[in-house]
């Protein structure tokens, strides 16, 4: 990678990790399933005048953003909301690769090779380490659990990307914008349902310059200039080189949380996030590891 490219990755890692801090904030002015509409009907009205419409037809919109946007977020989003801290939240989502693993052998067929076994079993894990230890700490197992919930859609919304793939279109940066057309109306029904039209009104009536801030972060940095910059890196350098960089994103979200929002973190909740990485690691580089591995066995 140049130096320039590097530093749009680390860019990117550092916004997606601060990403969790700010959503924390977000939710002291807004109920979560108002500050998801909003987010994303800010992305759609934003990032539509940057991006042009996808030709992938409307209904794989659909299959994308309810699981991906809508469902990942309203879960997220209400997680922190009921005690989930906003570091641990952002390694825990991670296990979204482990999940999508899983969703790939149910409905796609694919296999698992023996270190992927090893890398779920590591980070599986890890996550019990980080629901079990809760007594000291303000995470709450609700929250863990909804953390859970928002990392299987993620996964889902993983699976259904490669499905619109093999239908011959691409899930690129185009459609990650434009779909975010189609989440503001289930986040506001069930913000109608859960919060009442007398809080909706209210939260949009108290909306302040810090709450307008906290939405423009979310939408334009994390989302349009996120999504739009790590595209970029993925059309000039190969998957495996780009993907592990997420890898990063919890750091920056755990250590961020811990100076912005002054979050404690137990030394046994240590010990699990460190299982958890080294099983997402595991799972990302295993392959690359494996190869190189069999590689210099020919050789010699």
């Amino acid at each position: 990678m140049t130096r320039r490219d590097m530093l749009i990755a680390l860019a990117i890692i550092i916004a997606w990790g601060l990403n969790f801090v700010v959503i924390a904030w977000g939710l002291d002015d807004l109920p979560p399933m108002m500050l998801g509409g909003l987010r994303f009907l800010m992305v759609a009205v934003i990032g539509s005048l940057f991006f042009k419409r996808p030709k992938t037809p409307l209904k794989w919109w659909f299959l994308y953003a309810l699981p991906l946007s809508f469902g990942q977020f309203a879960f997220l989003f209400s997680a922190m909301k009921f005690g989930m801290p906003a570091g641990l939240a952002s390694l825990v989502l991670q296990s979204q690769a482990i999940f999508t693993l899983l969703f790939a052998v149910v409905f796609l067929k694919e296999s698992v090779r023996p270190y992927q076994v090893i890398a779920i079993a590591i980070a599986a894990g890890g996550l019990a380490t980080i629901a079990l230890e809760n007594d000291n700490t303000s995470m709450t197992l609700i929250g863990f659990g909804l953390t859970l919930v928002a990392a299987t859609c993620w996964a889902l919304g993983n699976i259904s990307t490669k499905v619109i793939s093999k239908k011959g279109y691409h899930a690129n940066v185009n459609l990650v914008i434009w779909s975010c057309w189609i989440p503001p109306l289930p986040f506001f029904i069930c913000s109608w349902l859960i919060d009442g039209s007398d809080v909706m009104v209210q939260s949009l009536q108290n909306i302040n310059w810090g709450t307008m801030a906290t939405l423009a972060y979310l939408s334009i940095f994390a989302t349009v200039a996120g999504y739009g910059l790590w595209s970029y890196l993925m059309s000039r350098y190969p998957a495996a080189t780009i993907a592990p960089l997420t890898l990063g994103v919890p750091v920056v979200g755990l250590t961020t949380s811990a100076i912005l929002l002054s979050e404690y973190i137990s030394p046994l909740q240590w010990i699990g996030i460190l299982f958890v990485l080294l099983g997402l690691i595991l799972n990302t580089l295993g392959g690359r590891l494996l190869a190189r591995r069999t590689s210099k066995q020919t050789l010699v």
